[in-house]
């Protein structure tokens, strides 16, 4: 993680984040570290997600009923997202279009920094439950 300042509770945020294979909100977040830091706030792990983000440790995935949700995986690779559950999923890069990452720069749009690919569709979970 590149930071400018260290801070105990930047470092507790990212450590969750890389310890998950959820896609966490920020309240998922401040849920899971409230416990250990009393005096945490919500506007706190905005803040350090932010940081974090900014400093290229994490990114941002997509929101999910007004959530932002965040992803400490960094290297390409495409989501799945439920439209019954709202669950995101990490996906085989190979699910990647090629053409999509190997794209550098388009001509008449400028250079590209970031290629995100999300499915959408039913997980498995919510497919067997309803089955009839």
């Amino acid at each position: 993680m590149r930071t400018q300042n260290y801070s105990r509770k930047r470092q507790a945020i990212y450590d969750l984040m890389l310890s998950t294979q959820e896609h966490p909100s920020a309240e998922w977040i401040y849920t899971k570290l409230k416990p250990e830091f009393p005096d945490l706030s919500l506007g706190t792990v905005y803040r350090n997600l932010k940081l974090l983000e900014e400093n290229g440790a994490i990114r941002a995935v997509t929101v999910i009923s007004g959530s932002e949700h965040y992803d400490a995986i960094m290297t390409p690779h495409p989501h799945f997202i439920c439209n019954l559950c709202g669950k995101i999923q990490d996906l085989p890069a190979k699910f990647l279009l090629p053409e999509l990452t190997s794209v550098k720069r388009i001509r008449g749009v400028g250079q590209i920094d970031l290629t995100s690919l999300i499915y959408y569709g039913c997980c498995e979970e919510c497919s067997d439950e309803n089955k009839v």
